[in-house]
């Protein structure tokens, strides 16, 4: 086995079984910070340096077959990663089976079709059941609120839906709702702009691999967009430096697009005002600054990797664009795909259950704080 070492733009290889310097952890730190080499690319030296220091502890013999298990598993590697570039191709294929069905969903949701009561009929559930249950919860409700009102002021409950409104409202604002994953992300300014998302789509692509998810909106106050996408890009092979590392398809990439606001209406900036004290004079001046705001709608605008990978910015950003792809895949496997199951329920995860909390820190108009400035800065 060989082991590579990098200082500066040198490298050397020292073949297994042969003499070979030994640098501590410590020493192979220091040496390759002395040298230049970012904090990735040092913790991955030094976990090749523990790797061949464990196998320059085994007979040559072992090495020698631990070899010939690697070339077999580069083989196994080669053979999955072909089985994975056809299951994405019969993906591809299926999809287009899949889209009818999608394109009714949608008209039923935003009532352009009324299903036939031949198309409403679920022979593996019992109808009566649930009509039977929907009527007890109508009457549980009444109950509950007549007795709310002899013991304190009724609260104020969400407007009773009309029976005969078309489609079903707030079809995926529910689903948003109902999935954690989607409501961490969504914000009570978001919530009027998701009540008017009309469909979630996917399209995939097969050269390169990927696919890209499309929210259709009716239109809003907000923005012009009828469609916002974010388009996702997936590799399928292994990486030639590392083959052995490949654990099936991965995405590498994503693109989101521009929203058109209207005027005054990007929800995804918001104005803080902030204190300064003079240093030297003691005055204070108040001073107006936008930021980005926590929104949904950040999603269709994902960081940009900086030019070096290895950066400590770098490794931040990565950690943010790996969430991004979570989610991303998440919507494309299970939320465009069993939607009436997570609106009524059936088909949500256990984590989905609202069983915790979470604080953050957050900023609005009236959040002040006091900093000081120098004369240079007045």
């Amino acid at each position: 086995m060989g082991s590579v070492e990098r200082a500066g733009d040198a490298t050397s290889e020292v073949e297994s079984g042969e003499e070979e310097e030994v640098i501590g952890g410590g020493e192979l730190a220091q040496h390759l910070t002395m040298s230049g080499i970012t904090r990735n690319e040092m913790l991955a030296a030094i976990t090749n340096r523990i790797h061949a220091e464990a196998m320059a502890s085994l007979p040559p013999n072992v090495r020698r077959r631990i070899r010939a298990l690697r070339s077999i598993q580069k083989e196994f590697v080669d053979i999955e990663a072909k089985f994975y570039s056809e299951v994405h191709a019969l993906e591809c294929k299926y999809e287009k089976l899949y889209k009818p069905l999608f394109e009714k969903r949608a008209q039923i949701v935003n009532g352009a079709y009324e299903p036939t009561d031949e198309e409403c009929v679920n022979p593996w559930r019992d109808e009566n059941e649930e009509e039977e249950l929907a009527r007890a919860v109508q009457g549980a409700a009444i109950t509950d609120g007549d007795d709310k009102v002899k013991e304190e002021p009724k609260a104020i409950e969400a407007p009773a839906m009309d029976p005969n409104v078309k489609g079903i409202p707030d079809f995926w604002y529910t689903i948003f709702k109902n999935v954690s994953m989607l409501c961490e992300m969504m914000q009570e300014h978001d919530e009027p702009i998701l009540k008017c998302l009309q469909d979630i789509k996917v399209q995939m692509h097969d050269d390169p691999i990927g696919f890209t998810l499309e929210f259709h909106f009716a239109p809003n106050d907000y923005f012009t967009n009828t469609v916002l996408t974010k388009e996702y890009s997936m590799k399928c092979k292994p990486d030639e430096e590392n083959p052995l590392e490949f654990e099936g398809p991965e995405i590498y990439s994503c693109k989101g697009c521009e929203i058109i606001w209207k005027k005054g209406k990007n929800i995804t900036v918001k104005t803080i005002k902030k204190k300064q004290k003079h240093k030297s004079r003691g005055s204070v001046r108040t001073v107006t600054k936008s930021v980005q705001a926590d929104s949904f709608f950040n999603f269709f605008s994902p960081p940009l990797m900086p030019e070096d990978p290895n950066s400590t910015l770098a490794s931040d950003i990565q950690a943010l664009l790996t969430a991004d792809f979570e989610i991303g895949h998440y919507i494309r496997e299970r939320v465009v795909s069993r939607a009436v199951l997570l609106y009524t329920g059936e088909g949500l995860d256990d984590e989905d259950d609202d069983d915790y909390e979470e604080e953050e820190d957050s900023y609005s108009d009236e959040d002040s704080g006091t900093e000081e400035v120098s004369d240079a800065e007045d």
